[in-house]
């Protein structure tokens, strides 16, 4: 089985059965078996051409298979180096079986090394053993489904404007303040002695912003002219064109740095017309695999991952006192939930998990 979604119309989707891959020689097959639905999702598939993450799991022309990060096990794994029914967590398609090309296996995993990878980064290729995964707690599965994928982003948006000393910034306004992206880095970034953090949200958002407890300060979309500060950093998780030129117009050459992370509103991230050039710096764009390159390069892999980690599980922790988690496992439920996140019908405080039957 697996969930396609046509190419020119992200509204297109259906299921297709089929037998489970056979592998070849040097080939394994995981059996996908748990996985999340959230806005990010939404992402890979609005982004699938132009950068390539259709290119992952290859389809029929016109068709891509939608990526997820969750659990697998192992079904048949090259000479038995990892056992049938090892769990592994990592980037899979929305399908009931993945078959690999295991290269770099050791104790904690492996890597994906088929060859219609190679080009792709790199971050995405790994699956974890559970049994070796310094993330994974049998308690907090739920939040690594949900969280995790998004969590690392977050990660590296906190750090990079730690790096860069908040660009002399005495705030910083976080639009989609709601989203599941945007909560985790302001959850990091409320744990520095940095500036100001500024929820922007819908006005039916707003109590659960500001319930999070934080937000300096929750702002709706229809009140982005009560934007103060006379030194600002714009990190923008929504990717809606209409707030962004809204606040760039407001605060002009107050913004001293604007970045483009998610896209929640992908339906409205193309620049209205007659919009022109914005006022302040020109919006660039964050690409995680990048910053992973940095920090790899300056800390180490290992150290970064330690990092990480320690971050992590006080937020897992946090997280989990507020998230409700819904569950479903019918084809029927995963395209409702699929195309709801389309059209951002999404509750903030719910997360959705699929777990598929054997």
């Amino acid at each position: 089985m697996e969930f396609l979604v046509a190419k020119d119309d992200l509204h297109r989707c259906r299921f297709q059965d089929g037998a489970a891959p056979e592998p070849g020689d040097g080939e394994g097959v995981l059996r996908v078996t748990s996985f999340g639905l959230t806005t990010n999702n939404v992402t890979y598939a609005v982004f699938g051409e132009a950068m390539n993450y259709w290119d992952f799991f290859p389809a029929a022309d016109g068709w891509g298979k939608l990526p997820v990060w969750g659990f697998g096990e192992v079904v048949s794994f090259p000479d038995d180096a990892i056992p049938a029914g090892t769990r592994l967590y990592g980037y899979y398609p929305l399908a009931s079986h993945l078959k690999v090309r295991p290269g770099r296996v050791d104790e904690r995993g492996f890597f994906d090394a088929a060859p219609h990878r190679e080009s792709l980064p790199s971050a995405y290729h790994a699956y974890r053993s559970t049994e070796a995964d310094p993330v994974y707690d049998p308690d907090r599965e739920d939040e690594q489904i949900l969280f995790w994928p998004l969590f690392y982003t977050s990660f590296l948006v906190d750090d990079q404007l730690d790096d860069e000393d908040f660009f002399g910034a005495e705030s910083i306004v976080i639009s989609s303040a709601s989203s599941k992206t945007a909560v985790i880095a302001a959850y990091l970034l409320a744990q520095r002695d940095g500036p100001d953090l500024i929820g922007l949200t819908s006005p039916r958002n707003r109590e659960f912003v500001e319930g999070l407890g934080i937000y300096d300060t929750v702002v709706t979309y229809d009140d982005v002219e009560s934007l103060g500060g006379e030194r600002v950093v714009y990190a923008d998780f929504a990717g809606n064109a209409e707030t962004r030129g809204a606040v760039h117009s407001h605060l002009g050459d107050r913004l001293v740095h604007s970045m483009m992370i998610g896209m929640t509103h992908w339906t409205e991230m193309a620049v209205p017309e007659g919009a022109g050039k914005l006022p302040g710096p020109k919006p660039s764009f964050f690409f995680a695999p990048d910053r992973v390159r940095k920090r790899g390069k300056d800390w180490g892999t290992a150290k970064l991952e330690e990092r990480v980690a320690e971050a992590w599980r006080p937020f897992a922790e946090w997280a989990g006192g507020w998230l409700e988690v819904k569950r479903i496992s019918e084809p029927e439920e995963i395209k409702r939930v699929y195309l709801e996140l389309l059209e951002g019908e999404v509750d903030p405080k719910a997360g959705t998990v699929v777990e598929l039957a054997d």
